[in-house]
């Protein structure tokens, strides 16, 4: 059943349509990314070993709640724009620099990747960030606050990455 827009302004007003269809994607990508990062946090988390391992594996653990809920309001605002949370069958994985190692005491090997993922987050969000600007603003007010969660995460990685190098 069609949606019918009732909105005379804003995002969700049919003036705005083909703007909100960009949205839509830059926020589907983003949906994805934290789906993907959840998944190898997972992982790594779970297949790090030895005692220099013990404290990244558990800030990894614990930042898969916190990527899990980037997603769920990613997938909520998707469906606010008249957009579907896509589902598995349109998963494409592309974070081979953060994959569990054959060696499960590469720690270094770990942050780097994590900075990896987190940098590659910033870039993203800042994207949406300028796409919605003036146009958009509760996506751009919740993409700001996610911006902000994904920069200490980044800064966090940095550190352990001085103490480990």
């Amino acid at each position: 059943m069609p949606t019918t827009h009732h909105a005379a302004a804003g995002i969700l007003s049919d003036a705005n349509t083909e703007k909100r269809e960009e949205i839509v994607e830059l926020l589907t990508r983003a949906y994805w990314m934290e789906l993907e990062t959840v998944i190898n946090y997972l992982s790594i988390s779970q297949h790090l070993d030895g005692i220099r391992a013990e404290e990244i594996a558990t800030a990894l653990g614990e930042d898969v709640t916190e990527e899990l809920g980037h997603a769920k309001l990613f997938a909520e605002r998707i469906k606010d724009l008249y957009g579907t949370p896509p589902g598995s069958l349109d998963f494409t994985p592309d974070m081979s620099y953060l994959q569990p190692s054959d060696d499960p005491t590469d720690v270094i090997g770990v942050i780097k990747g994590v900075i990896q993922a987190e940098a590659g987050a910033i870039e993203h969000y800042t994207r949406i960030i300028e796409a919605t600007d003036g146009v958009d603003w509760a996506t751009q007010d919740m993409v700001i606050a996610i911006l902000r969660d994904e920069e200490n995460h980044m800064r966090t990685f940095e550190r352990y990455l001085r103490e480990f190098e």
